[in-house]
């Protein structure tokens, strides 16, 4: 019996998943190509977990052994890294695991018009700032006000904090809800600034050496994005180590015809790092995947500081 596949089943099976909607055809004079659909299925169902070569094992390691010195710089690098690595446009960011919060107020007297105001945030950042007093309130004062900022206003949230301020607008004296206020004040200014993201792109004329960018209208709105709106580049919720986000499940329209995989990565103090892989929707995930997948390993390792990488896949 023939193993050989006629050419008739071969169309037959090309329509077939056409109409399942697995296959595209771009022009009518095009051949038929994965659609989003499509990649999803082999994403989901058919990838295979691909292993680092040692080769690919010892770059990596090599990249990672240079001395960064504060956590945005390594941030930083780590997306050049992962991008000369990939060999596609890269972002990383760091972002809370959840929402940070006032930890502990401190009030220290300075003279008798002033004092410090120290607020400690559930991130371990420490942040303190000179307050002049419009009205007196006593030295001894301020370790009463202090107990009663941080039995009201700790663990809670920017709007939380408002309320509880409110509800004591008649229960303290007038001088000290004018301190109270001003204090609680700066503490929600620290917490907005806390939940901004900072966002570092690398690579994005990448995008030019494949065919899917060869329009130049196309490639400049792909990289104008990356670089004038990354704010807007996909930050999901939640703990998942990896995420692929595909063509259209890409909420942006910039990216609609594009693919991003996203790994996760541990920094402590209740941050997460992530660095993503923007490129087209044919990309090579298997590699991507393998090669993001060790990278976020390596980074959480050398945020904890155990001074050491991850096995090399052999040894897993």
């Amino acid at each position: 019996m023939s193993g050989k596949i006629s050419s008739a089943t071969v169309r037959n099976e090309l329509a077939d998943l056409t109409e399942l909607g697995y296959l595209e055809q771009p022009h009518t004079s095009a051949g038929r190509i994965p659609s989003p659909a499509g990649y999803r299925l082999y994403v989901n169902e058919l990838m295979e977990r691909k292993p680092l070569s040692p080769e690919e094992t010892a770059e990596i390691n090599r990249s990672l052994s240079g001395k960064m010195a504060g956590t945005d710089e390594m941030i930083s690098r780590a997306g050049q890294m992962v991008s000369s690595f990939v060999g596609y446009p890269t972002y990383t960011v760091a972002d809370h695991k959840s929402a940070a919060t006032v930890q502990r107020f401190e009030l220290i007297a300075v003279d008798a018009s002033s004092f410090i105001a120290v607020v400690m945030l559930s991130d371990s950042q420490v942040k303190s700032q000179l307050m002049a007093l419009d009205l007196p309130v006593e030295a001894e004062q301020l370790p009463q006000l202090s107990h009663l900022l941080n039995t009201h206003f700790t663990g809670v949230g920017k709007a939380e904090m408002n309320g509880h301020l409110m509800s004591l607008s008649d229960q303290v004296d007038g001088n000290w809800f004018l301190l109270l206020n001003r204090v609680v004040e700066y503490a929600g200014e620290l917490l907005a600034r806390s939940e901004r993201q900072e966002v570092f792109t690398n690579g994005a004329s990448q995008l030019l050496k494949f065919p899917e960018y060869r329009d130049v209208d196309k490639a400049h709105d792909l990289m104008s994005f990356m670089v004038d709106n990354k704010e807007n580049l996909p930050v999901p919720a939640g703990d998942t180590p990896m995420q692929i986000l595909i063509g259209p499940e890409n909420v942006n329209d910039a990216l609609k015809e594009s693919s991003v995989v996203i790994a996760s990565y541990d920094i402590g103090d209740n941050m997460r790092g992530l660095v993503g892989v923007v490129g087209p929707t044919r990309m090579d995930y298997a590699t991507v995947a393998a090669r993001l997948s060790y990278f976020a390993e390596s980074l959480s390792a050398m945020f904890g500081k155990k001074n050491q990488l991850p096995p090399k896949e052999e040894e897993k």
